[in-house]
């Protein structure tokens, strides 16, 4: 059963993110600190790497970090139009 779930949410994954807009650029304008900076490109190359390397440094972050990390996330979502359906991929996930 979680084979097929995955297979499915992969595919509905895939076929968003090769609809129509998904390649137009958003306009962001931030200022981040160089440690928010420093723990975003290790979150993201963590995500990206096939095995686990980089995951013992995620242990060491800090709450207060990691929230500002989520912080940026979603006003990137909300800039981009795709907190809803950021929203509604995580709900299908936990199902």
């Amino acid at each position: 059963m979680l084979m097929a779930t995955t297979n499915v949410l992969g595919t509905v994954y895939e076929t968003l993110l090769c609809s129509p807009g998904m390649n137009d650029a958003v306009k962001m304008d931030f200022k981040l600190c160089r440690k928010t900076v420093l723990l975003l490109n290790n979150v993201i190359e963590s995500g990206l790497s096939d095995g686990n390397d980089g995951q013992e440094l995620l242990t060491f972050i800090p709450n207060e970090d990691k929230e500002e990390l989520r912080i940026f996330v979603d006003e990137c979502l909300k800039k981009a139009g795709l907190k809803e359906l950021n929203e509604k991929m995580k709900g299908l996930i936990s199902k």
